[in-house]
């Protein structure tokens, strides 16, 4: 190799004493040692501890010196005199490291690649490839044709050998399918990345050090960036220096549901119940809910594996008949299962291959026991069947062909007699023994009248309820037609709910006017008393009585904004459940206390301990995301129109509203000192407010400008640096001190994180792309616990797991539980880790999972 090389001037400040150790004729720094000076003329050098004789060398610099002054950012840039690139050995890929060339040398190209050739153990390196196959001959292509392209292949032969042991020839670009074969060439090479694993390299230490020649070696990596593909881009992130061990075993803890917040009003009907045991029974998202006030305990059933759609108690009201949504994967086809409210054991399960979109409606016979089932498929033809359960035959069904069917029911005189309503629709079914069905339709389209509920008197006359407020009893004639005994407006509006109580007294709840009233169906239907609920519990959805048989007026009311309620119509009603109405995004844990705050769109800030609710807040705005501050006095929320509203911990008293722009806040977090407080917003800019000693005076301080719309937000433990998630899954790094946006991945590899809630990055690479689940799975939340050992994880499909912490391979394993359907919004750690915490963003479904030993 000629001898003649460039000498690259160094700013003074940057000097420093290095010594350095020989590999391959390649010198690095000694991890300790002395120091050396040379001659630039002569070469000679005077050692100092041991060192006798040696090359010429130049003192080594930080990395992040060298990368700042003279490297661009890794993938990109194209600076006038240096770039960084990975080199790689074409007959050992194994063996490789990235270089930092200076391109304006005057050192012929054939001799940089000998040198470049000894880094790698090569001997003879000749010619240098991209990843497509393309030869490099000049500095000059390097610097313009193959500016985008970070990595190159050296060897000694005229072929490249890509993994695998295929060999493919040189390929020269032709100058007339320019952007065409730019395009091809990007696909090739992201093809070829995927074949990559994580590789560990010989070199111990990763400084940058400039050698004698015209580049210097500035990583030799002891692993590999961790690369995963999202949304069907590749991604790299890069390993700090001082890696733990990893350990890709399961935790030693599970996931235990403890507690399940809230009801679902918003978008089901006939969901809530009293069992026998004074149990209340309703349901959320794929949980059953067996809530005992008395005890202030739940119990749950969590066999589903979808969203619960419909449910119906047998009339032993000892079993229970519950029906869920269709998935996405064959595992969580839509189906009926038969289970002990006793016990929680599933007994009967049926219909897997028979419903196509979900099961919307089920009902239990009633003078046969209850041996039949019917149910409705919600796809486009509404199939109603119906089923002998304890043996899962199907002893019939037909197609009702309509688009909005709301219920069904047995009547209670005729086993063999089906009723269906909804939108314009209200069909007598008559089972015959052949299993065919005849049909009789008292409402059909065009008619626009939506029966929304169906009661029976006890001489079996039918009495329905509709979207227009009309309460209507229909009664049969000596020929078997049937005919409207009678018609009253009995609210203002749509009726939800009705139910006839024993003693013959039919209630109705109105869904607009918020109004329950009572009518004695002995005296034609006369209005016995009403009373109306307050608007911030929202309507009335479903109604049932507190002691069924018991003539006491005392009932439990479902509402349209996810409460439970407790009263009669002749005292007040008190709140049993507390929900949140509409979409719930944000969550926040307490530094050092088993508490947790919510805030939703429906305006409400909520502040739980555990299985209590301490107190709630009506706001004037939609809430996206909320924080502690790190002292736990204050709460922090930002809002759908760009406001910080800003509460008082202890008592959910409002202390400041602040506009900071005028997009969404989608996350926000306090500095660890809680002297800044930081939210990203949907525009793509990161907003800073100072913030007082005491944590209730606010006042803006910096903005940032990005681009992209953010997601997810960290502080640094030093409180200089933020890292956030945009909307398409890129990790970005912005330093407060100078207010820019940080280019440089490898810089913030050694940053030390107060929390880790970003989805993305090196320390939780593993959830992505992970061997177990389905590489198309998209990781919606992400936290790391207190101690730094474990790692909770939502996606997209309701999936939630736990992982070790740092998890950082695809061979991760982890512990899993499903019980939403949509994605899991945010799921976060309590301060102790014992318990975790987590939402479900569009079914507003809040719960309290415990961990407990495997």
């Amino acid at each position: 190799m000629s001898d003649s090389f460039e000498v690259i001037s160094l700013p003074a400040d940057m000097i420093q004493p290095a010594s350095y150790g020989k590999k391959n004729n390649t010198w690095y720094t000694s991890p300790a040692g002395g120091g050396g000076s040379r001659s630039s003329t002569t070469g000679t050098v005077s050692g100092v501890g041991g060192w006798q004789s040696r090359p010429p060398a130049v003192p080594s610099l930080s990395r992040k010196a060298s990368i700042t002054e003279e490297a661009p950012p890794p993938g990109g840039g194209k600076p006038s005199s240096g770039r960084v690139i990975r080199i790689v050995n074409n007959h050992d890929h194994t063996v490789q490291c990235r270089v930092l060339l200076n391109l304006r040398t005057s050192q012929p190209f054939e001799e940089v690649l000998e040198d470049l050739g000894q880094v790698l153990k090569m001997n003879g390196a000749k010619r240098m490839f991209t990843v497509s196959g393309q030869e490099v001959r000049s500095f000059s292509q390097l610097r313009n044709e193959f500016a985008d392209v970070d990595t190159f292949y050296l060897g000694t032969g005229s072929a490249l050998v890509m993994a695998g042991g295929v060999t493919t020839s040189p390929v020269r670009r032709s100058r007339s399918r320019g952007p065409s074969t730019v395009v091809e060439e990007v696909s090739r090479q992201r093809r070829a990345r995927s074949k990559s694993r994580p590789r560990a390299l010989y070199a111990p230490d990763p400084e940058v050090v400039r050698v004698n020649a015209d580049y210097s070696v500035v990583e030799v990596l002891r692993e590999e960036p961790a690369r995963v593909t999202i949304r069907g881009l590749r991604r790299s992130f890069y390993p700090p220096s001082h890696l733990p061990p990893v350990d890709n075993s399961p935790p030693e803890k599970k996931l235990q549901l403890e507690w399940v917040y809230g009801y679902r009003g918003t978008d089901t009907r006939k969901n809530l119940w009293v069992l026998p045991s004074g149990e209340l029974l309703y349901y959320v998202a794929a949980v059953a809910i067996l809530f005992d006030r008395e005890e202030n305990a739940q119990r749950h059933y969590i066999g589903h594996t979808e969203d619960i759609m419909c449910m119906e108690v047998h009339p032993s009201r000892e079993l229970v008949a519950s029906g869920q949504k269709a998935g996405r994967h064959r595992k969580a086809q839509p189906h009926v299962r038969i289970w002990s409210t006793e016990t929680l054991l599933t007994l009967y399960v049926f219909g897997m291959t028979e419903f196509q979109m979900g099961v919307s409606a089920l009902a239990f016979s009633q003078l046969n026991g209850g041996s039949y089932v019917l149910a409705v498929d919600s796809g486009r033809e509404a199939i109603l069947s119906v089923w002998q359960w304890q043996w899962g035959h199907l002893l019939g069904k037909v197609a009702t062909m309509q688009e909005d069917l709301t219920g069904a029911a047995f009547h209670p005189l005729d086993d063999n007699l089906l009723i269906t309503h909804g939108r314009g629709h209200l069909t007598f079914w008559n089972r015959r023994k052949d299993g065919f069905f005849e049909r009789t339709d008292i409402i059909k389209p065009p008619s626009r009248t939506h029966v929304t509920s169906i009661q029976f008197e006890q001489d079996g006359d039918v009495v329905t309820a509709d979207s227009d407020g009309f309460i209507t009893v229909y009664s049969v004639d000596a020929d078997g037609a049937y005919f409207v005994r009678m018609e009253f407006e009995a609210h203002n509006k749509g009726i939800s709910s009705l139910v006839m109580l024993s003693e013959g007294t039919l209630l109705s709840g109105g869904e607009k006017d918020r109004k329950i009233a009572a009518w004695d169906s002995l005296q034609n239907y006369k209005r016995i008393t009403d009373t109306k609920l307050p608007e911030s519990v929202g309507g009335v959805r479903s109604i049932y009585p507190q002691r069924p048989g018991r003539n006491d007026g005392n009932i439990y009311v479902g509402t349209t904004r996810n409460n439970i309620l407790e009263g009669s119509l002749q005292r007040r009603f008190n709140q049993v459940v507390f929900g949140h109405g509409r979409q719930l995004w944000g969550l926040a844990v307490h530094p050092d206390d088993e508490v947790f705050a919510t805030a939703g769109h429906d305006k409400n800030i909520a502040l739980w301990r555990r299985h209590k609710l301490l107190w709630t807040t009506q706001v004037g705005f939609e809430c996206i995301c909320i924080a502690f501050h790190p002292f736990g006095v204050a709460l922090a929320a930002g809002s759908s129109e760009g406001h910080l509203l800003v509460l008082a911990a202890d008592t959910g008293a409002a202390v400041a509203t602040l506009r900071v722009c005028g997009s969404p806040l989608s996350c926000i977090g306090y500095n660890p000192t809680g002297e800044i407080v930081a939210m990203g917003s949907q525009n793509g800019s990161v907003y800073l407010f100072r913030v007082s000693r005491d944590g209730f005076s606010y006042k803006k301080s910096n903005k940032i400008r990005g681009t992209q719309p953010l997601m997810q937000l960290d502080w640094s433990s030093d409180s200089r640096f933020l890292q956030t998630v945009t909307q398409d899954y890129d990790l970005l790094f912005w330093d407060v001190k100078v207010l820019s946006s940080e280019k440089s991945p490898l810089v913030m590899k050694d940053v030390k994180w107060y929390t880790h809630n970003c989805t993305v990055g090196y320390m939780t690479s593993g959830q992505w792309n992970n061997r177990y689940y389905p590489l198309t799975t998209v990781v919606t939340t992400s936290s790391r616990s207190a101690a730094h050992d474990m790692l909770i994880s939502g996606d997209a499909e309701g999936y939630l797991r736990l992982f070790r912490y740092p998890c950082t391979t695809a061979k991760a394993e982890y512990v899993e539980e499903k019980v939403y359907s949509s994605l899991v919004a945010c799921a976060r750690f309590l301060y102790n880790d014992q318990n975790v915490v987590t939402v479900g963003g569009t079914d507003a479904a809040l719960m309290l999972w415990e961990l407990v030993d495997e």
